[in-house]
């Protein structure tokens, strides 16, 4: 879907799986959503204006996880060397408290924080996206932006492959949940290449085109989801959605091998426990131990364990918890927390706990660098597929079930198996503890890696290999994306493999050292840009979605 009426000089737009050009490029969950992005570039828009159509694209042709009705993390750097990061992450309603999903005896009520209008946190994106437009947007015309969405719901988009499939295994939930007559609530059988034409999101996208902010936090379109929580025991309110407020928030940066690594920083944990996983593999010769060998692997999952133990701990939305930042970014903390990492066996995760300090999978993200040299890391999310399956009546969007990112109730795991303490209990109007992790490498003070994926706990391992694919393995942009990933998370102690990720000695050799495997689905789906020197750049959509690469 291109914007009509672009020059006849204008370069010409690419778009594959991966590309290599030389001006400006955008990778995204699909190809619409990418072209729509560098045609925003084309344009003259900075990376800033593609990422904001980019993310309402996204709301209409990958409603799995793009959206309006959740949020997210974005991290910007300016070719002036100014960075940026937003939080518009989703909040508790206000009348939410610590045990709102616990039965009569203090034990979790299943899927209470999951599924329907009780796991739904205030949305934050629509916010985000005005706030990162007021503040660095270069064409200042809104409306352009979120043209190019509202055509795309009204007249359609054929679906992939796989959105079919995805579409057909969460039909009976999403009817389970939602009375109304959509395209989602169908008793159609979908195949690749319906169509899907979603004619109430257009008119919500129509109003927030014409309105900006007000057009979705308090038109017609909070009265639609303000009643979808009245009738259906929720508790968004008209005062919620007034006063969400998206926060510019410091990054978070540490060096690695001469790298500068800039990412988030809470209420998401990405970037902190990067940082801290680069630190602990610092000393250690990667290449030397070679690429997913068992040396590799052993050392990942001990350092990931420990990371992770700490994120257990001690992080939380820092507007609520004291978190201890410095100190869980400070290299000797981090070479101590890998101190006693032996080659030769493993540190089991119940003897393994946090350091001691004195003091969501259906996501998605998109990267983007424009022209002139300023980049965009961007993750978006509405938790798990289709959020909590809530859609609101008459406006067409899925709502999040975010609130399961809290710590529901201290020590127990999540949707994700991540267990939490007392800095993500919850509280009205907190921001829940995430995994989203979008980051921008440079080098010499120059932007030289964008890259994230969604991926639930698997985000931060995917994104910490992706980066040391690169820069230790020397692998190309589309090679470190495309490559096999694996996982640990301290809780539950065991490595997750793609299936056929390694090969058999190599398992039985983790084995005998002590590890547990045990092979999954598809982790992550990375998007990465690579600026060579020289400025050509690489973009790669993950081979294991629809990603697509566009660019000129």
């Amino acid at each position: 879907i291109l914007i009509a009426g672009c020059k006849q000089s204008s370069p010409s737009i690419r778009t594959a799986k991966q590309i290599s050009v030389s001006e400006a490029a955008v990778v995204s969950a699909h190809p619409e959503a990418s072209l729509i992005g560098a045609d925003i570039l084309r344009r003259g828009g900075n990376a800033i204006d593609a990422a904001i159509a980019v993310q309402f694209a996204l709301a209409v042709c990958y409603p799995v996880a793009g959206n309006i009705g959740g949020g997210g993390f974005m991290v910007a750097r300016m070719n002036d060397g100014d960075v940026f990061a937003l939080d518009f992450r989703e909040t508790a309603p206000a009348a939410a408290h610590r045990d709102m999903y616990l039965d009569s005896i203090g034990n979790p009520v299943r899927d209470l924080s999951l599924k329907g209008h009780l796991a739904v946190g205030v949305p934050g994106t629509v916010d985000g996206m005005i706030r990162s437009f007021e503040k660095l947007s270069k064409l200042k015309d809104w409306k352009l932006l979120v043209e190019p969405s509202v055509r795309l719901a009204k007249e359609g988009f054929q679906i992939t492959d796989k959105q079919a499939r995805r579409l057909n295994k969460y039909s009976k939930n999403i009817k389970e949940l939602n009375n109304e007559v959509s395209a989602y609530t169908t008793d159609h059988t979908w195949k690749k290449g319906d169509l899907l034409i979603q004619e109430d999101l257009s008119r919500v996208l129509e109003t927030i085109r014409d309105n900006k902010r007000e057009g979705f936090y308090s038109s017609w379109v909070a009265d639609s989801l303000v009643n979808e929580m009245k009738v259906n025991g929720g508790l968004i309110s008209y005062e919620d959605l007034r006063d969400y407020k998206s926060v510019w928030r410091e990054e978070i940066r540490c060096n690695y091998r001469g790298y500068e690594i800039i990412s988030m920083s809470p209420p998401s944990s990405g970037g902190i426990i990067l940082c801290q996983l680069l630190q602990m593999v610092e000393d250690f010769d990667l290449n030397k131990m070679g690429f997913h060998s068992p040396d590799h692997i052993h050392l990942f999952a001990e350092c990931e364990r420990r990371a992770y133990a700490d994120r257990s701990k001690h992080l939380g939305d820092s507007d609520f918890y004291p978190v201890p930042q410095e100190q869980l970014l400070d290299s000797s903390y981090n070479r101590s927390r890998i101190s006693n990492f032996d080659p030769e066996k493993t540190t089991p995760s119940n003897s393994v706990s946090w350091g001691g300090i004195k003091e969501s999978e259906e996501t998605t993200h998109f990267s983007i660098i424009d022209q002139e040299g300023n980049v965009v890391s961007l993750t978006t999310t509405l938790n798990t597929a289709y959020g909590s399956k809530v859609l609101v009546d008459g406006a067409g969007f899925f709502l999040n079930n975010e609130m399961d990112d809290f710590s529901v109730k201290p020590g127990t795991p999540n949707y994700f198996g991540m267990v939490g303490q007392e800095a993500n209990k919850i509280e009205a109007n907190k921001r829940m503890l995430s995994s989203m992790t979008p980051t921008i490498v440079l080098k010499d003070n120059l932007p030289v890696i964008v890259t994230g994926t969604p991926g639930g706990s698997t985000i931060i391992t995917s994104v910490f290999q992706t980066i040391t694919n690169i820069i230790d393995f020397e692998m190309d942009a589309a090679t470190a994306t495309n490559a096999c990933r694996f996982h640990h998370q301290w809780l539950p102690d065991q490595i997750y493999l793609e299936e056929d990720c390694l090969d058999s000695i190599t398992i039985h050799t983790l084995k005998d050292i002590g590890h547990q495997t045990k092979v999954r689905s598809p982790i992550g789906k990375v998007e990465t840009i690579v600026i060579n020197p020289g400025g050509k750049i690489e973009a790669a959509g993950d081979r294991r979605g629809d990603d697509a690469a566009s660019g000129f």
